[in-house]
């Protein structure tokens, strides 16, 4: 009789040749998402003896979970691509714009086919086993088969769940040539005239205590005061550089409501106030050869140049250091009079610029790919908030995901914006991934 570590030996050999011959792995095309997933020719109910497996008269495969077919369909799609742009790029003789693109883009679908190669890799083992716990003619190989199904069983489940992060993980901002170098916040009161100022400057800092805590530089690009002796920030302009400080606060965009009791209320009364918060992706600017995307023609830019405005002395009567940028096509107007250089204003306006050109061409593709649930600010109405701060209550409410947090305090030192983060990441997700799968059974329609 052959002895059983011989055999076990023999099995685990047979199962490596045979991953051996799925290698390179050739694209599956896309099935109909109209049609249900086929079921699996194979159906375990228990595994754990050879008893079990030889019990079975026809071999079936029993997943413990359900497969999505417009999940599964759509990975093939991913993995049809990535094929795709490697064979484009092993044609290509000379690097392009297009090339970094590729590149890019190759570099965010591979943990995808990753993950794909590793989930589809261990389907075909499990059905491979479990074929020759059923139809081997040596008892003992039918044993050992049987043996390992349960392992082979309890490992597929956690590789299909990461299928639907990892296409999550591709980027909205997949189209750029560079991926934002972070968040450009843009802050404007609105309704409540100076309680709603000074509320832009409460907002400004927590942003900035946030971003120190996340390890982010954050820095102040242009602030407009409220006006002849009134406190606070009419607007606010605030430059956030990082990884991930565009995907965390992209999410701030809306308009936030406060309700308090202002400083100059006498009577004691609550008083509703409102400021707009506008989110941009940056781009980064530091290179040689100037800014990685060129998102305007420097013929449709309107240059002026003036004296600055406001305090700083004789200096902003005697130079013209201010700098206005007007993009003609959309209409867009950058002022910047910070700085005592023009040369520094003008390249932070060409900055803002190309943020707010970036921003509206991103919204634009998302709308045409349907990808995207979300909007910007469309008013400073009291009714048209994502977040109220309501300050006799110590209490935070974020109404796009009903979600109620309290310490006011603890959170505008910094320490709480990174829950709401996190809540609106998840609710984002599954509203992307669904999306995606609309937009998916849309194609397969019109086809």
């Amino acid at each position: 009789m052959i002895p059983r570590s011989v055999l076990s030996l023999a099995l685990r050999s047979s199962l490596w040749r045979a991953s051996l011959l799925r290698v390179p792995h050739t694209p599956l095309p896309a099935p109909a998402v109209a049609r249900p997933a086929p079921a699996s020719p194979l159906r375990i109910r228990n595994a754990s003896s050879a008893a079990a497996a030889a019990s079975l008269e026809q071999p079936a495969l029993e997943l413990g979970f359900e497969e999505d077919a417009r999940v599964i369909t759509l990975v093939r799609r991913m993995v049809v691509e990535w094929d795709r742009l490697l064979a484009e790029a092993a044609e290509e003789a000379e690097m392009s714009d297009s090339s970094v693109a590729r590149g890019r883009r190759l570099k965010e679908l591979e943990p995808l086919c990753e993950a794909w190669a590793a989930y589809e890799s261990q389907k075909e083992a499990l059905e491979s086993t479990l074929s020759i716990a059923h139809s081997d003619p040596d008892p003992s190989m039918r044993s050992l088969a049987a043996d390992d199904l349960p392992h082979l069983l309890s490992t597929l489940p956690p590789l299909y769940s990461a299928l639907a992060p990892q296409l999550l993980a591709l980027s909205p901002t997949s189209s750029l040539s560079s991926p934002p170098a972070g968040a450009l916040l843009e802050l404007k009161a609105g309704v409540g005239g100076a309680e709603s100022a000074l509320f832009v400057g409460d907002m400004m800092r927590m942003y900035v205590k946030y971003a120190g805590r996340r390890g982010w530089s954050a820095k102040e690009m242009g602030l407009v005061e409220a006006g002849a002796g009134g406190a606070g920030w009419k607007e606010a302009l605030l430059e956030v550089k990082g990884e991930g400080a565009w995907e965390e606060l992209r999410g701030e965009r809306g308009v936030h409501r406060v309700q308090r009791v202002p400083a100059t209320e006498t009577a004691g009364r609550v008083h509703t106030s409102t400021i707009g918060v506008l989110v941009m992706p940056l781009l980064d600017n530091t290179g040689s050869s100037g800014p990685t995307e060129k998102l305007y023609d420097d013929k449709d830019v309107k240059v002026e140049v003036m004296r600055a405005r406001g305090a700083g002395g004789q200096h902003v009567n005697r130079t013209e250091s201010a700098v206005r940028l007007t993009h003609t096509p959309t209409g867009i107007q950058v002022s910047m009079q910070d700085e005592r250089s023009q040369h520094t204003n003008r390249r932070k306006a060409y900055e803002v610029l190309s943020a707010r050109l970036l921003e509206r061409k991103l919204t634009a593709e998302q709308e045409v790919r349907r990808a995207s649930r979300r909007s910007q600010v469309k008013g400073m109405d009291r009714s048209d908030k994502v977040r109220t701060y309501n300050f006799p209550q110590d209490r935070i409410t974020d109404h796009r995901i009903s979600l109620t947090l309290s310490d006011l305090p603890t959170f505008f030192e910094g320490d709480g914006l990174g829950s709401i983060v996190a809540e609106l990441r998840e609710a984002d997700e599954r509203v992307r991934l669904e999306g995606m799968l609309d937009e998916l059974e849309e194609a397969e329609g019109a086809a």
